[in-house]
């Protein structure tokens, strides 16, 4: 039975698919403070001085904010635009040896102030760094994008994303809509600029301002696939490239929307049910992991007529449980303990001990936010062309909720946004390693956010690459825990020496 009709939005035009392999549009320029095509950006851009304060709640950091064109393919059109950004100067002003770039996930994750939290975790590299970061166009702290208020936004997901039917999947599908048509009327002509294209290009005026030839880079999750696009676009820019725990940048955004439930799903059987199960004299929720599975599920339909209300009065439904469950899958040593102790207070809630309650706030309190999914959405249906026949995504993603039901099932309100976003012209970029130095990439096994098979794909499109693959399934390898692979990182960035061919590390131990 048919749905919904063919969307009418028309698909990306041609000048979108073009393949950029080198930054063609904007060549690089001679000279420490050349910026990214100065040969077509106004002056107002390339010879701005940044002007260096303590940034706000991280006292180690300097903040500024750097003005960008909205549009870098048209850079004298259109309004001025503002990107946050900071740095943290190198320990050892001696032995410094330039510019280490780094930037957050997501699309929706901030990283201004992460350049501190950073060198405390690898004080060496630090020491021989400037380690610099920014809040990416869109962010509230660079020139913001608004689509939805905070009750639209509490609404998108709704209470049960498996509920196939036809009434709630019509919602499902209204709501995406609304958040597509929302980012256009009321985001002020920004968000057919947020693209990774666009925000590289930031990267390279940045890197300019800085006064820097070339710096290296450490890219986790998203940011990976920023490095990705960087290298490629500017290869004659990049000292030394980390990607670790990288988004697939063979394929398409529509490509990583289908793989992602794959990857939870095999996280939360291998990993967390086992890891459940051998603490069950501890968390009483079963003592092999089919029997924790079957409690879990029992618990989600238990939640859909009875929610449970946390003390700061918000519901704990069914997509509020999965939410809880797949965000603490991406870590294993901070994340299945207290997922463990948030289950087990939802079985005696009415009784549940002031601890217990504010386990379960923190596990299952909240998820995103509005401005996170202005940025996720406004990246992911701009980067990549996406199918805009929605009968096809209802029965795509119906096998989905019943293949992969942890994160399968809300896999329909993202695509159905991105089915209904105007046609981007975002040029496609193709990632091959050309000219670079060797990279380093980094990746494991049952990584729940990023299929490990992507990132295979990925190691063999960057040529040259070496990948460490950890056996375990934490999202994000370097500076966690984990000293193989902070070693064999440390090392790179400081010596430029990478693995001779791919590696194993063992996994983190998980608490």
């Amino acid at each position: 039975m048919r749905v919904f009709g063919k969307s009418r939005w028309r698909r990306a035009s041609v000048a979108g698919l073009v393949t950029v392999a080198t930054a063609a549009l904007l060549p690089a320029a001679t000279g420490p403070a050349a910026a990214a095509g100065d040969g077509h950006v106004p002056a107002r851009y390339t010879e701005q001085r940044l002007d260096w304060h303590t940034c706000d709640g991280a006292p180690s950091l300097d903040c500024a904010t750097m003005s960008v064109p909205r549009d870098w393919h048209h850079p004298a059109d259109g309004p001025d635009i503002s990107v946050s950004v900071s740095r943290h100067r190198a320990a050892d002003p001696a032995a410094r040896r330039g510019v280490l770039m780094m930037a957050a996930g997501g699309p929706g994750g901030q990283g201004l102030l992460r350049p501190a939290d950073f060198a405390k975790r690898s004080p060496t590299v630090a020491a021989a760094y400037d380690i610099v970061s920014f809040d990416q166009r869109g962010l509230p702290r660079s020139t913001p994008l608004a689509c939805q208020t905070r009750a639209e936004f509490d609404a998108f997901f709704g209470d049960d994303s498996r509920d196939r039917s036809p009434s709630a999947v019509r919602g499902v599908v209204q709501r995406s809509r609304q958040l597509a048509r929302s980012c256009q009327e009321r985001g002020g002509g920004l968000a057919p600029y947020l693209t990774t294209d666009q925000t590289v290009r930031d990267m390279d005026l940045f890197r300019a301002l800085l006064g820097a030839r070339k710096f290296a880079y450490y890219g986790p999750s998203y940011a990976g696939m920023i490095g990705a696009y960087y290298a490629t676009e500017f290869p004659h820019r990049v000292d030394r490239l980390v990607l670790d725990s990288t988004v697939a940048f063979d394929g398409t955004w529509e490509s990583f929307l289908m793989d992602q439930p794959r990857s939870f799903q095999r996280r939360f059987e291998r990993d967390f049910l086992p890891w459940l199960a051998a603490r069950d004299a501890t968390y009483h929720y079963g003592r092999t992991a089919a029997a924790v599975e079957a409690k879990w599920e029992a618990r989600r339909r238990a939640l859909r007529d009875r929610p449970a209300v946390l003390d700061d009065g918000r519901r704990v439904t069914p997509n509020r449980l999965d939410f809880g469950t797949s965000q603490a899958l991406y870590n294993a040593a901070r994340g299945f303990a207290p997922l463990a102790t948030a289950l087990a207070a939802l079985d005696h809630w009415d009784t549940a001990a002031p601890a217990e309650r504010g386990a379960a706030k923190e596990v299952f309190g909240d998820y995103l936010s509005p401005e996170f999914l202005a940025e996720y959405t406004a990246v992911t249906c701009n980067d990549t062309p996406w199918s805009h026949d929605m009968d096809r995504w209802v029965r795509r993603t119906a096998t989905y909720t019943a293949t992969y039901p942890l994160v399968g099932a809300r896999a329909l309100a993202f695509a159905a946004t991105c089915a209904a976003w105007p046609a981007s012209r975002a040029p496609r970029v193709r990632v091959t390693g050309k000219g670079l130095p060797t990279t380093l990439m980094l990746g494991s096994l049952h990584d729940p956010a990023i299929y490990y098979e992507g990132v295979l794909r990925s190691h063999r499109a960057l040529r040259g690459s070496r990948l460490v693959t950890v056996a375990g399934g934490d999202h994000g390898q370097y500076q966690n825990h984990n000293p193989c692979v902070d070693a064999l990182v440390d090392r790179y960035l400081l010596t430029g020496a990478a693995p001779a061919k791919d590696i194993g590390c063992p996994a983190p131990g998980p608490g």
